[in-house]
């Protein structure tokens, strides 16, 4: 502990130290579910500070090593990063200030530009040091604003002080947020000396020696995000104590396939009470909205989501009025759903899948992890005392514990799903009982792999290249779809962001996000202009490409075959579901088959079928409003004037412009 103590001391007498001297090292762990995943170190020497950061988590994390010149203001002068990105991408990124100009280049893009004064240049893959320092420039500057580069501006907000009893002693920290560089403001504890203490992230950063806080860090980001995100509830959802009628609108039944005429449509405290032609005698007494000639559709359904409260906001701007969980902190899991049940919190309804790992150096740190197979019964009932509807498995479980824990599981109620542990295969999973694949690279990769190969690595994805090769009529898809239909067992797709992995290129914005990335804050927009992968040449980029084709070859043909498909993302944005529908139609299917699977079908799979998945009297008040008509095509899917969720309605112009994007159209 006095160890700690000098360490602090020195880090304190950091900012009046002249420039050349030497500084202690600043130094961080990387936290997941109570467990340290990675680490985080700033050696200071001078104005120079070099930086290495590496995570390892669900056998993947980026690894980066940095150097920076700090100039005035700390505004760095130069600043060359180096390494591999989450699932492996090269990271070559400079920037130096020379000459009376900025000149940077990075995976999403390069450019110079002249400057008359040191201008903040935000880093495209930087490690989270950076936003300490773009905290720590902010807190210094008069309006805690600023224009940046390579466009955009970012601002910082002070918030509440907070006191840390450690050791003895109390150190007080000032809580911030920091917002235009990210889709989310990020909320990070600044000490005394204007350094960061803390980013309270999804996987929050600490100041090493603190670790044992962890809990009490993960609350406190929990309440500083729900304060937050409790006064745009209250900004952006649009209560009635009436009844509310939308008129000039046509309704699509996602049974029949199609829109019908124009119609009435009157919901009350959070139920459909009407559905009638226009034109009709009714009560003057109601609250009524314009639904403009637009069309009415049934509330989307993400059936792989992991829920946070941003995401939940962003499903609902996206239409996204129900989502299925598939893997959260449980506590903070339970909570969320509870908040927005309670509507202090605006979010889609959650059903949720309990994650189930293994123990590994490859574990994913999430749900539970049970040491002996009798632990993992217990979560199991753990899980179904608490209202989940499934378990899902996860890369590092043990195959031969898997049939006793899906006996468990339907012995209790509950489905069975997940990914298919390590050295086992697809056909395995689903005679021990899979009710359901997740992801279709999951699946696919019986048919690719070879045995001993380990895909708790980022391999169980880049091996998906080799489906450029695969023959669609061999033996073991035939047995593995066969075995699929034997099981009525399904598959959660994920194919908008398996085309993300594969398809992603430097510089290059992918079809799918083209209709909205040039709306989001510049720190994403840069983020989705990258490869995720390491390419070694031109021939493997086209190997990528042509096995997506195989992909989407894959999914037609199991739905050709009858195999139930659920569209999900693994993302927390909202817009992704958009792309997992297009990709459906990609698939073969039609804009109308799509959208009765991603409202009607999906309500039905979840047990919400008599109350959720169609715009009928006496089911719940959950749909979206489209300015055109979806059956034609879903490429406007993004464009959404209106959505009411339990009887609440939101506009996502609104929601947008409060989270720093660029709206798309208008009430």
């Amino acid at each position: 502990m006095r160890r700690l103590h000098i360490a602090v001391l020195a880090l304190a007498a950091w900012s009046t130290l002249p420039a050349s001297a030497a500084v202690t090292e600043e130094r961080y762990a990387i936290m997941s579910n109570g467990d340290p995943v990675g680490t985080l170190s700033a050696k200071h020497d001078g104005r120079a500070v070099t930086i290495d950061y590496a995570v390892v988590n669900n056998g993947r994390g980026p690894k980066l090593h940095e150097r920076l010149e700090l100039g005035k203001q700390d505004i760095p002068s130069a600043w060359q990063i180096n390494g591999n990105s989450l699932m492996g991408g090269t990271v070559q990124e400079s920037m130096r200030i020379a000459g009376g100009k900025l000149q940077w280049t990075s995976q999403a893009d390069s450019g110079s530009v002249p400057l008359a004064a040191p201008k903040l240049y935000i880093g495209n893959d930087a490690s989270p040091w950076a936003f300490g320092l773009y905290a720590r420039i902010l807190m210094g500057t008069p309006n805690g604003k600023l224009d940046v580069l390579p466009a955009g501006s970012i601002s910082l907000a002070k918030g509440r002080t907070v006191t840390l009893a450690h050791g003895g002693k109390h150190v007080k920290l000032t809580a911030v947020v920091l917002s235009g560089i990210t889709l989310t403001p990020k909320f990070l504890l600044m000490d005394e000396q204007r350094r960061m203490f803390a980013l309270l992230d999804e996987s929050p950063v600490i100041r090493a020696g603190y670790e044992s806080h962890y809990a009490e860090l993960k609350a406190l980001a929990g309440e500083l995000s729900s304060e937050y995100l409790s006064g745009l509830q209250r900004q952006l959802a649009h209560r009635f104590d009436q009844p509310v009628r939308i008129r000039n609108v046509r309704v699509f039944d996602p049974v029949a396939g199609k829109a019908g005429p124009l119609s009435l449509v009157t919901f009350y405290r959070g139920r459909i009470s009407a559905v009638v032609p226009e034109g009709g005698a009714l009560s003057d007494a109601v609250h009524e909205i314009d639904g403009k000639g637009g069309t009415l559709v049934p509330g989307l359904h993400d059936m792989h989501a992991h829920n946070t409260p941003w995401s939940a906001l962003f499903n609902i701007a996206a239409g996204v009025t129900t989502t299925r969980d598939m893997g959260s902190e449980n506590d903070s899991l339970l909570k969320l759903t509870q908040r927005i049940e309670a509507g202090e919190l605006a979010g889609p309804n959650i059903v949720p899948a309990g994650f189930i790992e293994g123990r590994s150096p490859f574990a994913m740190h999430l749900g539970i992890l049970p040491a002996t197979l009798d632990e993992g019964k217990a979560a199991v009932r753990w899980y179904g005392d608490r209202g989940y509807r499934w378990i899902k498995i996860y890369n590092s479980m043990n195959p031969e514990w898997v049939p006793a824990l899906a006996a468990e599981a339907h012995r209790v109620g509950l489905g069975v799903l997940g990914h298919v542990p390590a050295f086992a295969t697809p056909d395995q999973m689903l005679e021990a009982g899979y009710d359901e694949i997740t992801h279709v690279n999951q699946l696919m990769l019986g048919w690719l792999l070879q045995p001993g190969e380990d895909t708790r690595t980022p391999l169980r994805l880049t091996a998906l290249a080799r489906a450029a090769d695969l023959d669609l009529a061999s033996a073991p898809v035939r047995k593995t779809v066969a075995l699929m239909k034997e099981k009525n067992a399904g598959l959660d797709t994920t194919l908008a962001i398996v085309e993300q992995l594969m398809m992603s290129r430097s510089g290059e914005v992918l079809p799918g996000a083209a209709p909205y990335l040039e709306h989001m804050p510049i720190g994403y927009q840069r983020y989705r202009k990258r490869s995720y992968v390491k390419f070694k040449d031109d021939a493997e980029k086209q190997r990528y490409a042509d096995a997506f084709v195989k992909v989407l070859q894959t999914a037609a043909l199991l739905r050709r075959e009858g195999v139930p498909l659920w569209p999900g993302t693994d993302d927390p944005s909202g817009f992704l579901l958009h792309r997992e529908l297009q990709l459906y139609v990609k698939a073969g299917m039609t804009p109308a088959e799509v959208l009765r699977i991603a409202s009607y079908d999906c309500a039905r799979h979840l047990g919400r079928g008599e109350d959720s998945g169609a715009i009928t009297q006496g089911r719940d008040a959950d749909f979206l409003l489209l300015p055109a008509d979806p059956v034609a095509s879903l490429d406007g899917l993004h464009d959404i004037r209106m959505v009411v969720k339990g009887g609440v309605v939101y506009y996502p112009d609104e929601i947008y412009r409060a989270l720093n994007i660029v709206p798309f159209g208008g009430k």
